[in-house]
């Protein structure tokens, strides 16, 4: 699996979806990714997807007449302070949306079929084990991300080798699945 935004990796477990954590309206996850490829890699435009692609999911409503918005309204032009649900949204690459204004939209958001507002400002939200039903201890960061298959699977890549040919010139074992290498 991979994402726009160099992170990639491998499928490390296939659990039902009745296993799988889910939000408090009952809404499962599909996939789950490591926290640590963030920092790491510096990849953190993959935050800012999942952050707007759960604003494009959800909607908006921005009150101007609450105080707690007097910051965000300066910046949002006036025809973006109702968008509905399955909006299709953009941002400009290097000018576009700032993480004041994310947090303001997401605090906004507009609530699920059932009134329940399942996003913080900060983007998280409490997930419970799919298997105990127990909530988890801090809160997760969840949302839309585009996700694709790479065409690398381990069916086609494994190799593994106890003996076979050497080079003649090194008497190393040769390299490659191809030349039954090791």
């Amino acid at each position: 699996m991979a994402g726009r935004h160099g992170n990639k990796g491998v499928v490390g477990k296939i659990l039902p979806q009745e296993d799988m954590p889910f939000m408090a309206d009952g809404t499962p996850v599909d996939i789950i990714l490591n926290t640590h490829g963030v920092p790491r890699r510096m990849n953190i435009g993959q935050v800012l997807e999942v952050h707007l692609g759960w604003l494009a999911h959800a909607g908006w409503t921005v009150n101007p007449d609450d105080p707690a918005n007097a910051k965000l309204l300066e910046t949002l032009p006036e025809h973006l302070y109702d968008v509905p649900p399955e909006s299709l949204t953009a941002t400009p690459v290097f000018d576009g949306a700032s993480n004041e204004e994310i947090a303001g939209l997401l605090a906004n958001s507009k609530p699920n079929r059932d009134g329940d507002v399942m996003v913080d400002g900060d983007g998280k939200t409490v997930l419970f084990d799919g298997r105990s039903g127990e909530p988890f201890k801090y809160p997760v960061s969840v949302g839309y991300m585009y996700m694709l298959k790479l065409h690398h699977l381990v069916d086609e890549k494994i190799h593994a080798r106890s003996t076979g040919p050497y080079s003649m010139i090194t008497q190393q074992p040769l390299g490659g699945k191809a030349q039954f290498g090791g």
